[in-house]
């Protein structure tokens, strides 16, 4: 009992078709198709069995129907209930994740998700209700927390703590920007730069990684660029390469059936050819020891 009634907390449904079958009012608004039932079955349906309790006593049942039963709740569902069962009841997140049946470290990241949302809610920076998509991903959040580039981004407190505020007030801003990125602004009509966690989450916590990257990203809101900025040279050079290699031998390969002649495609073929052989001039150059390159010119000379 609540406030002088009694809510049912669990059963919703079963007591809703109950009241279907009892009130020929209701269902008298809905499609027809309901049974019509006996007065010996109306009379055994007016009276129902119930377990009276508290929130308190039934959470430890709900929690593990409901994350670990035929119907599982979303990510953002159960993070919710963990918070709730947390604040309310004072239940510490390990003896919860035992009674859920999921790992202490899996509810952990769950709660600090939620608690981030939330702080970005409370701050200003940031609101569910104006997200670019319809649908919540919950996932990009706490997921991409994990990301050490994201984590540092935010100054954020390890997930161990369990701190209902895991982000310092002095990167507010930074939270904002986080959350626009990975969910929009209908208001502000700025789609997010996470399309999919696989491979954006990834990419954004390399970009937050390199001043010039973010500078980048906040100048253009576009991620696949700013992620190239953050990218090493080095590792540009090596797969421009192996790239460049895989499409030659894909036109090689093409030649007798595709190329009927033509001196377009020569001289195409001949500035790549001249290229690639610059390319390796100045390779090898740079592949060679100074001593030997000492010898050589001693020997040409």
């Amino acid at each position: 009992e609540e406030a002088g009634k009694k809510v049912v907390i669990e059963g919703n449904r079963r007591l809703a078709a109950v009241r279907l079958l009892l009130d020929n009012d209701i269902s008298s608004d809905l499609e027809p198709g309901l049974p019509v039932i006996s007065e010996r079955q109306r009379e055994n349906l007016e009276t129902l069995p119930a377990i009276i309790g508290t929130r308190q006593d039934s959470w430890r049942y709900l929690g593990f129907k409901h994350v670990n039963g035929p119907a599982k709740w979303s990510s953002y569902a159960k993070a919710r209930y963990i918070a709730n069962v947390h604040r309310e009841f004072g239940v510490e997140l390990h003896d919860i994740s035992r009674q859920i049946g999921d790992t202490h470290r899996t509810v952990q990241r769950l709660f600090r998700g939620l608690m981030v949302i939330e702080q970005a809610e409370s701050s200003k920076v940031f609101d569910r209700a104006d997200r670019w998509r319809n649908h919540f991903s919950f996932s990009h959040i706490y997921t991409g927390l994990d990301y050490p580039g994201i984590s540092t981004f935010l100054n954020l407190s390890p997930e161990r703590d369990e701190n209902e505020m895991p982000v310092p007030s002095d990167r507010t801003a930074e939270l904002g920007e986080l959350c626009r990125w990975m969910y929009g602004s209908k208001r502000e009509k700025v789609p997010p730069v996470i399309g999919s966690q696989n491979p954006h989450l990834r990419q954004l916590a390399a970009v937050l990684c390199s001043r010039p990257a973010l500078a980048a990203l906040r100048r253009d809101g576009n991620l696949a660029s700013a992620f190239e900025v953050s990218r090493p040279s080095t590792q540009v050079f090596e797969e421009s390469l192996h790239a460049a290699k895989g499409e030659l031998q894909k036109a090689r390969g093409l030649l007798s059936v595709a190329y009927g002649g033509g001196r377009d495609l020569l001289r195409v073929a001949g500035t790549v050819a001249n290229l690639a052989e610059d390319l390796y001039s100045e390779m090898e150059r740079k592949n060679t020891p100074k001593s030997e390159k000492k010898v050589r010119i001693s020997e040409d000379s």
